[in-house]
């Protein structure tokens, strides 16, 4: 509670007033995310499914050409909607490997171990619950096997741009030279389709932001009325980052206690989100630099979206 109360602080004492998106995940937070991923405007977990679900056997066939008895590492596992028909993949080939989801959530970790076992019989796989490096270091001195890392979705996007080298370098001080990683990136595409995906029109990823400030409410004693914050998504196109802000209506005050009172003047924005698009020549810059040797690349069918394997 006080990290969540600490960062909350500094985030609203800054200029430009900003908010980390890792608090968006509550329990109700992560409902709405549900609801976003199945909306029609939100093109990401489709295009990745679509990846997964068609080009699973012959990414399979491509990791066992380099991997035999190995980890498969999951940072940020979720429900493993999109990784499940990659471990079927490598079971029907007979793959002797170990599954390792990782997520910060103690509950996903739970239900996976529920639920993986009986959707794949034969697999064999250990939960672990807590940030990704800490994880990651938990792992090393569990197996020395080779790995394979995955980092999917469009998770690298939440970090700016030049932040993405710095956290892959770190992720390479946990694998080994010969280790893989395959992770996801979504691509520069036409404005509006990426603007739409942020501003859906029954208003889910408006109810997901404005989620955190009610969140705060309850967690850290605050009193913003959400009634006079609205959403609004910006997206750069030569940039490529597309923010999702929420816009003071008018000048107010909101108290938090345990620390005091935050102004804000009317069109005063906090940034909730950046969500951080591609081209394919950057993501072999990122990899360069961080240290990895790009290997393959797999695509939707629309190109939209890219997972991207990478050598240590």
């Amino acid at each position: 509670m006080s990290n969540f109360l600490d960062d909350v602080w500094r985030g609203l004492s800054t200029s430009p007033k900003q908010l980390d998106s890792r608090y968006f995940y509550d329990e109700t937070g992560d409902e709405i995310f549900q609801e976003i991923m199945a909306c029609p405007e939100y093109y990401l977990t489709n295009c990745e499914l679509e990846i997964f679900s068609d080009q699973s056997g012959k990414l399979a066939e491509d990791l066992l050409a380099d991997l035999h008895d190995f980890d498969v590492v999951e940072l940020g596992a979720g429900d493993c909607t999109k990784s499940i028909y990659l471990l079927r993949a490598l079971l029907e080939r007979k793959a002797l490997f170990t599954y390792y989801p990782i997520d910060i959530s103690a509950h996903v970790i739970s239900q996976l171990s529920i639920d993986l076992p009986a959707k794949l019989p034969g697999l064999g796989m250990q939960g672990l619950n807590g940030d990704h490096f800490e994880m990651l270091e938990k792992l090393r001195k569990i197996s020395q096997k080779p790995k394979l890392v995955l980092f999917l979705g469009s998770s690298i996007g939440n970090l700016p741009i030049a932040d993405a080298p710095g956290f892959y370098k770190k992720m390479k001080e946990y694998l080994a030279p010969g280790d893989l990683v395959l992770t996801g990136f979504d691509l520069k595409k036409e404005p509006a389709i990426i603007l739409a995906a942020y501003n859906d029109k029954a208003g889910i990823t408006r109810r997901f932001n404005l989620n955190l400030l009610t969140r705060i409410n309850r967690e850290l004693g605050a009193d913003f009325d959400i009634t006079q914050f609205a959403h609004k998504p910006a997206y750069n196109e030569q940039t490529g980052s597309c923010e999702s802000y929420l816009e003071s209506l008018n000048e107010q005050q909101v108290h938090i206690e345990a620390k005091g009172d935050v102004s804000f003047k009317a069109g005063e924005r906090i940034r909730m989100e950046v969500s951080q698009k591609y081209t394919v020549p950057q993501t072999d810059e990122i990899a360069a630099n961080a240290g990895f040797r790009p290997v393959r690349k797999y695509y939707d069918t629309r190109q939209w979206f890219m997972d991207a394997l990478w050598r240590c």
